[in-house]
């Protein structure tokens, strides 16, 4: 804002011609008649034009590829490698950036939807359940070594 600002004032009080703001700002002729051609009121804004990318034509076999792995267990699902190989055998051009920036927003996109989610709160009565782990130790008894499986109880609260 400051620069329109400083092209105006060069424009309209110094009387410089174009092709001399241009040289002192160092901004091209076409963007300063621009913007001497626009309201005061008026903010310039850098419009990029919508292409289509190396990857738009594979979004739709990509997306359905998430799909059916969001319904396999973890480990069976495919890297983003795993899929990135797949494009490229399909004939996907581009780079595996673009291939796994856009799988990571399709899986937090994914994760935000309640369906997906799912917690079940393990809440129980006193002495309704317990848990207990195993775990296997040395002992020495005698000068001869031992060794035990043992059970270990894991207790919260309120143990009964």
């Amino acid at each position: 804002m400051e620069m329109i600002g400083k092209v105006r004032r060069m424009r309209l009080r110094d009387r410089l011609s174009l092709s001399e703001i241009a040289r002192r700002t160092g901004l091209s002729r076409n963007t300063v008649k621009k913007w001497l051609k626009e309201p005061e009121a008026a903010m310039p804004k850098y419009q990029r034009r919508d292409t289509a990318g190396k990857l738009t034509a594979f979004e739709a076999q990509l997306q359905e590829a998430l799909q059916g792995d969001a319904r396999r267990p973890k480990r069976d699902r495919r890297t983003s490698r795993a899929l990135f190989a797949q494009l490229k055998a399909q004939g996907y051009a581009g780079g595996h950036t673009l291939v796994s920036d856009f799988i990571r927003a399709w899986r937090l996109k994914a994760g935000q939807s309640p369906a997906l989610r799912g917690f079940v709160p393990l809440k129980f009565d006193l002495g309704e359940a317990f848990q207990f782990d195993w775990s296997e130790e040395g002992l020495v008894v005698g000068g001869i070594y031992y060794r035990l499986q043992v059970s270990h109880r894991a207790c919260q609260k309120f143990c009964v």
